[in-house]
């Protein structure tokens, strides 16, 4: 290790220094030392100085330890030999910290190097109670020679606390000389040289060989080329701000790593957004940007706003370079700091990127296992890597060598139930379309829907040049009809088919009475469900589609925006999401005009009862087949009123220890009328047998 070392002439006392941050600080602050106890005993009284040190001998040893030595030759030799980055000296250089400043700064920490301090400045402030020095104290024991004018002490402070860099404490009516200071904890770490993996509670630091290389990201070639242009701009500071949108996982945070890696800079992440609280705090944008500039960081803010809704971002205090954001597909950014910035939006990885995901997840699959999960699950890279994370745990669990799809739809839906069943409820899915009875021309429509579904992402290369901006991997349906006429047992039959977890939005806890909060609750559902590429069902849909109004009043103006907000998200949304309505009539026709398929479900005819009583009445039926024809006939029911007529019927007949037999059944049809408010359509004779 490298160390300068000099001997005091006339004693034995050797000063090492090594050469690196912590000891360039320690350089640094043994002059502030020497400095401030020879102002004490230039300034104070012999009989006062005298009592002082009695009570704080340290104060003699300091003296006698670093006065004379030539701190500024050393610390000249230090920069110039070092190479490295030096907090302090990134402090004077970007944020012209010096001179009065720079000792200032030292003092208001000194501290936190020797407890003795406090107890030496509560005696000197008296009777000011503070162990932290006033501005008063600092401007007696730092005052220069007089040979050159000097800002006021009181300036400095402010000037330093404006760039995040010093806490003042003013008190109440307190004279600017009262004023005592203190540095922030995480800043003064950063000067000492520390590089905390997470220097504040919402901020952590990622070094930067975590990042993959700039040239090895997986992305499209056009936007790997914009990015690779990136760090020179940055360097010549020719951006405030880069703004990298897209999808949780889709890189935007390995993107900026990847770029700071060039620049020889870790990133510094502000991880505490949430769509509740949007933004940055003022108290973290008073640290992020000091911290940054102190310690070679690029930072970096993780931001996710709603449809409508903008989000502030000012410049960072203490801060001099490019600002890194990533953000959420939609919502707005305003403020100081973008005033010149760039923003680049990154895509969904296509097929082909998704497979070269799955290959560095280091799940091992084969060859054919690679394309399929490629092609099935639309995911994006920072989701396949966690996905293949789970898959390999399954595999390992079942003692095999090698992964399966079924071992990454076992993965993908631990990871669902994790993200999601707090916003919505999961649906098993049926097996395939032979469940379902419907009419043919709603089959028809299904098997449209189900082409649509699975050709969601191969179809945007074989459309025309017209629907470049206007379309996108999303696929958006209505089922519309009578209750029980299977609209949620297609969207299950379509989950099995498409081998795709379902989950229903419960409308009831997503709809609330204050201002904004359904949009961002129905925000947050859509944002889940089209980055874990799930089939979202929205039942009952029509409450939140109805017709816009004209606005007469404070109701309607909300009841309208939440009208708008869905129609802007469904239009930008990648997923697969079913709408289901017992009242299509209702909705707005601009909803309808986003929708790429509408299936109406009707009231099934004679032969789909006829099959549904086959599906749902057991084998050893004893019901004579004349009044089960004419049940057929002339009982008009829906599909799930056939299913409670069938489960109420077996009910019966298992009280009283026998098949289901005409009993039973012309009770359970009777029951099901009784339900509904209608008459009985088989007569006393004909109704029971």
């Amino acid at each position: 290790m490298n160390v300068t070392e000099t001997t005091l002439p006339d004693t034995a006392l050797t000063y090492q220094v090594e050469y690196s941050p912590a000891g360039h600080f320690q350089l640094h602050l043994s002059r502030l030392i020497g400095r401030l106890t020879a102002g004490l005993y230039q300034t104070l009284p012999p009989e006062q100085l005298e009592r002082l040190l009695a009570d704080y001998p340290f104060v003699e040893g300091y003296r006698r330890q670093l006065t004379g030595l030539p701190f500024e030759n050393w610390l000249a030799q230090f920069e110039t030999e070092y190479a490295g980055h030096l907090p302090l000296r990134a402090a004077q250089d970007d944020l012209a910290v010096t001179g009065r400043s720079l000792d200032l700064l030292l003092a208001a920490g000194l501290i936190e190097e020797d407890i003795r301090f406090g107890a030496l400045f509560a005696a000197l402030q008296d009777p000011l109670a503070s162990r932290q020095p006033c501005l008063g104290i600092l401007n007696w024991l730092l005052a220069g020679d007089g040979s050159q004018p000097e800002e006021p002490i009181w300036q400095a402070a402010e000037t330093l606390a404006g760039r995040g860099l010093l806490a003042v404490q003013k008190g109440e009516g307190a004279v600017r000389l009262e004023w005592t200071v203190q540095v922030p904890l995480p800043v003064w770490d950063a000067l000492r040289g520390l590089r905390s993996a997470q220097p504040a509670p919402r901020l952590a630091r990622q070094p930067a060989i975590s990042f993959p290389d700039l040239n090895g990201l997986i992305l499209p070639e056009r936007l790997h080329e914009q990015l690779r242009h990136l760090p020179a701009m940055i360097a010549q500071g020719q951006l405030d701000t880069l703004v990298l949108r897209g999808m949780t996982g889709s890189g935007r945070r390995t993107s900026l790593g990847a770029i700071a890696q060039v620049l020889g800079r870790d990133l510094l992440l502000h991880s505490g957004d949430s769509p509740d609280q949007p933004g940055l705090s003022d108290d973290d944008r008073r640290l992020l940007g000091p911290l940054a500039s102190l310690t070679n960081a690029l930072p970096v803010i993780r931001l996710a706003a709603g449809a409508g809704e903008t989000i502030q971002v000012q410049r960072l205090p203490g801060y001099n370079g490019t600002l890194g954001i990533a953000m959420s597909r939609i919502g707005g950014l305003e403020g100081s700091a973008l005033e010149n910035a760039l923003t680049l939006t990154l895509p969904p990885p296509a097929e082909a990127q998704r497979a070269l995901f799955w290959a560095a997840s280091g799940l091992p699959l084969s060859q054919a296992g690679v394309a399929t999960v490629a092609n099935r699950f639309l995911l994006t890279g920072g989701r396949i890597i966690r996905v293949g994370r789970l898959a390999h745990n399954r595999m390992q669990l079942d003692g095999r060598d090698r992964a399966n799809p079924d071992d990454v739809r076992t993965a993908m839906r631990a990871v669902n139930r994790q993200v999601l069943e707090t916003l919505a409820t999961p649906l098993p899915a049926v097996p395939g379309w032979s469940s379902l009875v419907v009419a043919e021309r709603v089959a028809e429509e299904l098997q449209v829907l189900e082409a649509r579904c699975r050709g969601r992402e191969q179809l945007l290369a074989h459309i025309g040049p017209a629907f470049a901006h206007s379309l996108n991997r999303g696929v958006r349906a209505l089922f519309s009809g009578p209750s029980g006429t299977g609209k949620t047992l297609a969207a299950r039959a379509l989950a099995g088919a498409l081998q795709m977890d379902l989950y229903r939005v419960d409308l009831a806890s997503v709809v609330n009475k204050y201002i904004g909060e359904t949009e961002k609750n129905l925000n947050r559902i859509f944002t889940y469900a089209e980055e874990l590429d799930i089939i979202l069902l929205l039942d009952e849909g029509d409450s939140l589609m109805t017709r816009r109004t004209d606005v007469k009043g404070a109701n309607d103006r909300y009841a309208n925006l939440e009208t708008n907000f869905l129609l802007q998200r469904l239009e930008s949304y990648e997923g697969i999401i079913l709408i289901t309505t017992n009242a299509a009539q209702r909705i707005d026709q601009a909803f309808v005009r986003r929708l790429d398929v509408v299936v109406d479900f009707i009231l099934p005819e004679a032969e789909e009862r006829r099959l549904l009583w086959q599906l749902h009445l057991p084998e050893d039926h004893q019901i004579d087949d004349a009044f089960l024809e004419r049940a057929i006939q002339r009982c008009k029911l829906t599909g799930g009123q056939i299913r409670n007529t069938a489960l109420h019927a077996g009910l019966l007949a298992l009280g009283r220890g026998q098949p289901v037999s005409a009993t039973e059944f012309a009770d359970a049809l009777q029951r099901e009328y009784r339900k509904a408010g209608h008459p009985y359509p088989l007569s006393a004779a004909n109704g029971k047998i």
